[in-house]
Order: C-alpha cells, then sequence, then structure tokens
C-alpha cells in the first residue's frame, strides 16, 4: 500500500457533530483502504509465481492513478515499471504538466517500484528559445528523478514548419537537447513511426488494425501527403548515427514489428540502440517460432521487455489490474514456456527461452540500458 498523508485536526475543536465525522471518515478510509488491499487475488498462477520470481522490468508503461490495491499487485509481483510521459497534442492522456505531475504521484506512492520517464512538447520548435527551454525543463526533471525522456511519433509524423515541411526526428533543432540527454547519462526513448499497417489497407489479421479504426489521425494510409515509413526510420538512423553516445532504445521493437532482419541489422550497426517489446508481442507470436527464438538469444542484451499498459485517473482499478495481470501472464507464458496459447484464432507455441535470456529480457537489460531505473539498494 502506498503511503498517504492524512491531515490530523484536533478533535477537542471540532464539537460532537465534527467529531462524528471525522470518525466517520477514518473509518471508511480505513474500510475502503482493506477493501482495495482484499480485493487483490492471493493466489496467483504459476506463470504470474515465476513472472515474479525474476523481479521484471517493465520498461513501458503509462501508470497516472495512485491507488492501494494496484500498489499491492506491483508489490506482490516485485515489479518495477517505467512510467512514461506522453506529449500529445491530440491529448491521448492529457496536459504535459499534469501528465506529469499525475505520473510523480503515482511513482511518490509505489515506495520504489517506478520510475519517470518524462518528456518534453516538441510543438513550440520553430521560438528561438525552444531547445534552451526544453533543456531547462528536462534538467528539473533530472534533478527530482527522472531516468529518461520519451519522444513520441508527432515528430516525424505530425509536426509541420510553417512553410508545411515535416519535422524529422534527425532536424537539428532537437541536436542540442539530445546532446544534453546523453550529457546527463539519461536514455531516450524513441517511438518513431508505427507498424507497418499504417500505410496499407487495413488487415484484420494485423494486431493493430483495430487502433487504426479508431485512430484515423494516424493511420497514413489515408494521408498519402505525410512521411513514408521508410523515410522515417531512415531519419531515425540518422539521429542514432548523429548521437553515438545516446543510449536509444526504440520502442515498440523500434516499428519494425515484421523485420527481425533488420532489427538485427541495426543492433549490429548501432550499438547505442536497444529495442522494447510495448505492445508488439503479438506480431512475435505471429512469426515463425524457430526465428524469433533464435533472435532473441543471439541479440540477448538487446531487447527490454515492455507492455505499453496504461493505468489512467479515470479508469476502473480493477479492471485495470485483470487487463495488467493477463498481459504479463500471457507474456510470460510465451516467452519462458513451451505451452501452447490462443491469439486470434491460431495456436501459438511458446519460446521456451533459457533463464540467463530471460533474466535479462525482463531486469538486467533495463538496469544497463536505463541507469537509474532501480532505487538504489
Amino acid at each position: 500500500m502506498g503511503r498517504r498523508n492524512v491531515k490530523r485536526f484536533p478533535l477537542v475543536m471540532l464539537g460532537g457533530i465534527g467529531v462524528a465525522a471525522c470518525v466517520l471518515g477514518l473509518f471508511r478510509f480505513c474500510f475502503a483502504s482493506r477493501a482495495d488491499a482484499a480485493a487483490e487475488p492471493q493466489n496467483y498462477s504459476t506463470e504470474l509465481k515465476e513472472f515474479a520470481r525474476f523481479e521484471p522490468i517493465d520498461a513501458h508503461t503509462h501508470a497516472f492513478k495512485s491507488d492501494a490495491a494496484f500498489y499491492a499487485m506491483i508489490k506482490r509481483l516485485r515489479l518495477h515499471l517505467l512510467d512514461i510521459c506522453v506529449a500529445d497534442s491530440h491529448n491521448l492522456f492529457r496536459a504535459l504538466g499534469p501528465e506529469i505531475a499525475s505520473a510523480r504521484a503515482f511513482i511518490r506512492g509505489s515506495d520504489g517500484h517506478a520510475s519517470l520517464c518524462t518528456t518534453f512538447d516538441p510543438e513550440g520548435f520553430v521560438k528561438p528559445n525552444f531547445a534552451a527551454e526544453a533543456i531547462r525543463k528536462l534538467n528539473e526533471n533530472f534533478d527530482q528523478g527522472a531516468v529518461a525522456v520519451k519522444i513520441w511519433k508527432n515528430i516525424g509524423m505530425e509536426l509541420k514548419t510553417p512553410e508545411g515541411k515535416y519535422v524529422l526526428p534527425d532536424d537539428p533543432v532537437f541536436e542540442p537537447i539530445f546532446e544534453d540527454i546523453a550529457a546527463h547519462n539519461k536514455t531516450l526513448v524513441a517511438h518513431i513511426a508505427e507498424p507497418t499497417v499504417c500505410w496499407r489497407p487495413l488487415d484484420p489479421a494485423d494486431p493493430s488494425s483495430d487502433y487504426y479504426k479508431e485512430h484515423p489521425e494516424w493511420y497514413m494510409y489515408i494521408h498519402p501527403e505525410r512521411p513514408s515509413k521508410e523515410a522515417l526510420l531512415t531519419a531515425r538512423d540518422r539521429m542514432l548515427e548523429k548521437h553515438p553516445t545516446l543510449r536509444v532504445v526504440g520502442a515498440h521493437l523500434g516499428s519494425m514489428e515484421l523485420e527481425l532482419d533488420e532489427i538485427a541489422k541495426h543492433f549490429d550497426r548501432y550499438p547505442n540502440f536497444a529495442v522494447d517489446t510495448a505492445a508488439r508481442v503479438e506480431y512475435l507470436m505471429l512469426q515463425p517460432k524457430a526465428k524469433v527464438r533464435d533472435f532473441l538469444i543471439r541479440y540477448q542484451d538487446r531487447v527490454l521487455y515492455a507492455t505499453d499498459e496504461v493505468f489512467q485517473t479515470n479508469d476502473s482499478a480493477a479492471n485495470a489490474r485483470q487487463e495488467w495481470l493477463h498481459t504479463y501472464e500471457r507474456d510470460w507464458k510465451f516467452f519462458a514456456t513451451d505451452e501452447t496459447l490462443d491469439y486470434q484464432g491460431r495456436s501459438i507455441q511458446g519460446l521456451k527461452l533459457p533463464e540467463p535470456v530471460l533474466k535479462k529480457m525482463f531486469h538486467e537489460n533495463a538496469v544497463r540500458w536505463i541507469p537509474g531505473i532501480l532505487p538504489p539498494s
């Protein structure tokens, strides 16, 4: 259970009605806290118990609601979260300032089970002091414990100059910011581009198709004027070349979810580049088992386990816990066992990765690629 600050008033100053109200409020607080804790399942599956044994790190989440039972869940799983903020003009989450504040509140209540990945708003990139102001705010966040910085797909896919040219991730305007991130030994989490289906007619069998039905603003097939996926990833690669001392974790398998050979080439070419599995485990499930297993073993130092799970302030805590637990159980079964899973009517056999590989994917790689993600022991 997270720490709570309860303001105490001297009862002698309240009178009979005030005392009754205060006692009733205290009773409700205690009862609600116990009810929340009791709602947490006491008997986790074998998969979740094994998952917890590795002290897992989920290197890509968005958690903004403080909840006693949710905290109990992550503690019971011995889980640590990288809590990522996003600068989104579409208000996927909320305005950036309140979003960072909510993330900090969640992290404070987690008793060391979460760390902050902050961000900057690229919308003001045309302002003369844009980079300096972004750096100032990021450095404040670093001083307050942020361990990483996120850039999002709006860079490259939405942001435009006054002349109508799309601003790509290797644009010189961002270079001082990236240099400062590297100088502070922080990590850049880079969500550049989208799954390939984003530029093609929707395929019902593709795990991302439903997202583009719900978010046509990001469906590039109906926005042919915007940069191609190839152009976006090429710009990302130029960014990697320009900043060889900057650690970059490519979110969502680096948007190369169907091309493990291409990810391998990037690992060989860019020693400062890793990827996370956030919201892309399904793509691994749909590819040949032997190829995926060989890739994860060969590049066992370069893949961070992540989910992209969300816990918003208006979400049901019980539903969120159920969703997060389901994801962790499914993913562990896929990576760690040879059991059969059902996905979209297909039988998927687990990879049964060697235990040393699992330790790296679920824990050690996040520690290495995102220094400071765990609190000092």
